[in-house]
């Protein structure tokens, strides 16, 4: 089995799909997983070439479910961009309206819709 079908089947898709694993720490208590926002800029954004990556926002915790009897608690970072053009520093907001009924706590949904 490779690491990517292991963190499928325990993590939402969205987080795969769209999220780097940095860092993991198990303790007998909880596990933390660290996840920073892929470099991946929207189509219109690539093709103008004006935005560029411009770091991250600060990490946000999310309690998820637990796992194996441990609290489980991601940690989780969009990315910045900055418009070259205008000056102005944003984050993509995520349509989640397709991820209806998976396993995504209201928590994380408000915080892929949130924008900087």
């Amino acid at each position: 089995m490779k690491p990517d079908q292991l963190l499928r089947a325990i993590l939402p898709d969205v987080l795969i799909d769209n999220f780097d694993v940095d860092r993991f720490e198990k303790t007998d208590l909880r596990f933390d997983i660290w996840l920073d926002e892929k470099k991946v800029q929207l189509r219109e954004d690539k093709k103008d070439g004006a935005v560029i990556a411009y770091g991250f926002g600060a990490y946000h915790t999310i309690q998820d479910f637990p796992i194996r009897g441990r609290a489980t608690y991601l940690h989780v970072r969009k990315r910045k961009w900055l418009d070259q053009d205008s000056g102005e520093i944003f984050s993509y907001d995520w349509d989640v309206s397709e991820f209806d009924g998976t396993r995504l706590n209201a928590e994380f949904v408000a915080f892929l819709k949130e924008g900087d």
